[in-house]
């Protein structure tokens, strides 16, 4: 039987859903809309089988066109991103990270990471996290002044430290990372270089932003941002680090892996692999300058000063409204962005003083940079009348006619 007939609830839910991603601008940086191609194999028979293991060395039996499906992951992943060895089995950001660590790392050893006000992610050593409950996390930050990253600042801290690992590569630094940097940083204290490239991955796998596999021992990143696939994850990095790699993911610390997920990543790297993913990849951030510098020219702060990335930061202070306001505010408008914290933020991280705005679902939509200077606008007008209910249902009206031109998925419905 169908959903429809099955589960009417989850049924009629789901399509609500559906309608209100169709209605609604996605600005959350971390959000995009995947092709019909990886819904359906997200969604296909391989749902069905139990694969511990790895190709070929399963703990189960018939696996032969799992593993097929696997090794083409694999295979994909590794020339997508010019690496030796890559591993398609971690289901999640965090967990890939929770994978490397265990992979280079003891528990009890010491690594740095950027702070979480600063762009960090919570795996990079927050002390609410496993990061920082099972290992020794010191935070470096960005620079004050220039709200930059400072690599000499990093290296005399990493001198003073003696790290066993360095993370580099976050989820809200607008800025490009430079992993050469990094590289002499790390090897100057017999370090271990770890990017996590979850945010990017898109734009490196586009050419648009600098990749870390020629620095990197390991590197770390989501599959369903700016690489539009299923949501998952993968670990990557030099051919001699394979086997303590794969150790780290099976069986450190998952057990079987969700083989309809990894044909979804097979096909999004395939996807990437196209002439039009390098045009996609180009306009991300052809749209998120142009949105950040419309957002400047109304009046906004950003921090850095500018993007060179998918990703900006709007610093709300001089507004005199948090970031949880301004998102309540731009929501009920149809705009969906999420607060976020900037560096050196006195508010809670529930409140915070920034918003984060990310352009990789509108590209999708296949919107450009005079629909970038449109939504710049309607953020500046709801963000200075937060309580205006009427602006608010204004631009909500502006926001679905902008969408009604940009359809996701054709016109199909669900």
């Amino acid at each position: 039987m169908k959903l429809k007939e099955t589960d009417s609830a989850i049924y009629g839910l789901l399509r609500e859903e559906f309608d209100y991603q169709k209605s609604t601008l996605r600005l959350i940086a971390s959000e995009n809309y995947t092709s019909k191609a990886v819904m359906e194999a997200t969604g296909s028979v391989a749902t069905n089988k139990y694969a511990e293991g790895y190709p070929g060395k399963r703990y189960y039996a018939g696996n032969q066109y799992i593993d097929q499906i696997e090794e083409l992951a694999i295979e994909r992943a590794k020339k997508l991103f010019n690496v030796g060895h890559a591993n398609v089995q971690p289901h999640s950001g965090s967990s890939a990270n929770i994978a490397a660590f265990f992979s280079f790392l003891e528990p009890g050893d010491k690594f740095m990471g950027l702070e979480l006000p600063h762009g960090g992610h919570l795996t990079h050593g927050s002390p609410v996290n496993f990061s920082g409950k099972w290992f020794r996390a010191v935070a470096y930050g960005v620079d004050k002044e220039t709200e930059a990253l400072d690599y000499d600042a990093i290296k005399k801290q990493a001198i003073e430290e003696k790290p066993k690992l360095i993370i580099c590569g976050y989820t809200a630094y607008p800025l490009m990372i430079d992993f050469k940097a990094f590289r002499e940083i790390c090897d100057e204290v017999g370090a271990v270089m770890m990017a996590d490239i979850s945010h990017f991955a898109g734009l490196v796998a586009g050419g648009v932003y600098n990749s870390p596999a020629p620095y990197a021992d390991v590197i770390t990143s989501t599959t369903h941002k700016t690489l539009r696939g299923p949501r998952g994850a993968i670990i990557l990095g030099p051919e001699e680090n394979g086997k303590k790699i794969d150790k780290g993911v099976f069986p450190g610390t998952q057990g079987g892996p969700l083989e309809h997920v990894i044909a979804a990543k097979a096909v999004c790297f395939h996807e990437a692999m196209q002439p039009e993913f390098k045009e996609y990849a180009t306009q991300i951030v052809k749209n998120a300058k142009v949105l950040a510098e419309e957002l400047v020219s109304l009046g906004l702060r950003l921090v850095a000063g500018k993007t060179n990335t998918h990703v900006l930061l709007v610093d709300l202070n001089q507004k005199g409204i948090t970031g949880k306001d301004a998102q309540a505010a731009l929501e009920e408008a149809g705009i969906i962005t999420n607060r976020n914290t900037i560096p050196f933020d006195t508010r809670s991280p529930f409140v915070t003083s920034g918003l984060r705005l990310g352009t990789p679902a509108l590209t999708t939509r296949g919107m450009k940079e005079d629909e970038m200077k449109h939504i710049a606008r309607m953020i500046v007008k709801v963000i200075e009348n937060p309580n205006d209910s009427e602006l608010k249902l204004k631009v909500r009206s502006e926001v679905e006619e902008l969408c009604g031109k940009f359809p996701i998925y054709g016109d199909v419905s669900y």
